[in-house]
């Protein structure tokens, strides 16, 4: 009998006996190693799930349960049958970098005329994004809507749309996204409208799931992998750079400034320049309630220059070229104000600089500080010109 032919009655069944035994005692029972990479989540516990088909096969009329080498696990065939009978699967804590990227390249995406659709890419590009600025993991769902929405409406492809829900949905699928959810209330991101029903009514806070959250957080090369996977297996036809730039993205997949366009880079700087603007548009009143221990500040503002400078000190008198990288990949730069902001100076880029920690430390406290300020503001406001003239603004 066919694995296809197992039941969901039987994988209850499987689950039911697991409870029983307990994981330690069942695995024996069934002689099956701890899940490395899929578990199956049900009624709020987790389950090693290759060893629930095993078992759920021997609940069928007539048949025996499977031993471990009588079937492979992963996606393609424990994570489709689980998922098509009404289960989540969701990776788990083992999940390594090779598991990753895998899982990445083997996405379940739609295709028009033999192109992938960009929403889960995208999305999850977004997500990476998110770590690198050590954002929270989980995110409302109308800020979720909000950006990534945008982000479609400016990288998508034209059939796509802006269904924020579609892709979340497929992603949770997949085991790599979560949902403060029940995860079996979850609907399928296929069919009806019911997907955008169920995400506008229950509001559900949402992000990467967590072993990928970490694994992305944790290794610069990780990230790098991952980015790479997405962009050289879905972005077939389009330009990733732009998008990658605008979330902060490129350095990782970039190994040099020659393979990225400047002025396609620079259109990306003057996005986050406009998004900046419009932060602060729609703020109103806030810039002018700022307090020296909580100041606001734009994110976009700050990844603007922080793409403007490739990673170097903008300060034109710095003596030093810090090639050193944080753990998380990150150049070692403090992007700063001109004119500070907690005492009122403007939150935008052509007023911001990147500076290393050398330059940064004279600038707030050297004795040379006052001379040095129109010199970077200077910097600051001729660089950001340069960037704006190159996106042909």
């Amino acid at each position: 009998m066919a694995l296809s032919d197992i039941t969901r009655d039987a994988v209850l069944q499987a689950i039911g006996e697991c409870d029983r035994l307990g994981q330690d005692g069942f695995l024996a029972r069934f002689g099956f190693d701890r899940a490395r990479q899929y578990l199956l989540v049900h009624d709020g516990k987790r389950y090693d799930s290759k060893a629930i088909v095993g078992a759920a096969h021997g609940f069928l009329r007539g048949e025996r349960a499977l031993t471990a080498g009588e079937f492979s696990g992963g996606e393609a065939t424990i994570g489709r049958l689980l998922r098509r009978l009404g289960f989540t699967v969701q990776v788990g804590d083992a999940l390594t970098a090779d598991g990753l990227v895998q899982l990445l390249s083997k996405l379940q995406v739609f295709r028009r005329d033999g192109l992938p659709a960009l929403y889960q890419p995208i999305t999850l590009l977004w997500a990476f994004g998110r770590v690198l600025e050590d954002e929270p993991r989980l995110v409302s769902w109308t800020e979720t809507r909000q950006q990534v929405s945008a982000l479609f409406d400016r990288y998508g492809r034209p059939w796509e749309g802006t269904r924020v829900y579609y892709p979340v949905a497929a992603l949770h699928g997949a085991g790599l996204w979560e949902l403060d959810a029940v995860p079996e209330t979850v609907p399928s991101a296929h069919g009806s409208s019911v997907p955008e029903r169920w995400f506008e009514e229950h509001q559900p806070r949402g992000g990467l799931a967590e072993p990928v959250y970490n694994l992305v957080r944790e290794s610069p090369q990780v990230r790098s992998a991952a980015v790479r996977v997405l962009v050289d297996t879905y972005f077939l036809d389009a330009n990733a750079t732009e998008l990658l730039a605008e979330l902060g993205l490129l350095a990782p997949t970039v190994t040099s400034p020659a393979e990225a366009s400047f002025a396609t880079v620079s259109a990306a700087y003057k996005h986050l320049c406009s998004r900046a603007d419009i932060f602060w548009r729609n703020r109103g009143t806030v810039r002018a309630e700022r307090t020296t221990s909580d100041p606001v500040r734009s994110r976009d503002a700050r990844r603007a220059v922080l793409l403007r400078s490739g990673g170097r000190c903008e300060n034109p008198r710095c003596a030093g070229d810090i090639q050193d990288r944080t753990d998380t990949g990150e150049p070692i730069l403090e992007i700063d104000h001109v004119h500070d902001l907690a005492l009122g100076g403007p939150d935008h880029p052509a007023q911001m600089i990147a500076l290393c920690p050398n330059c940064h430390a004279i600038k707030t406290r050297g004795g040379t500080r006052e001379e040095l300020r129109p010199v970077l503001l200077e910097a600051a406001r001729q660089k950001h010109r340069e960037w704006y003239q190159a996106s042909g603004s």
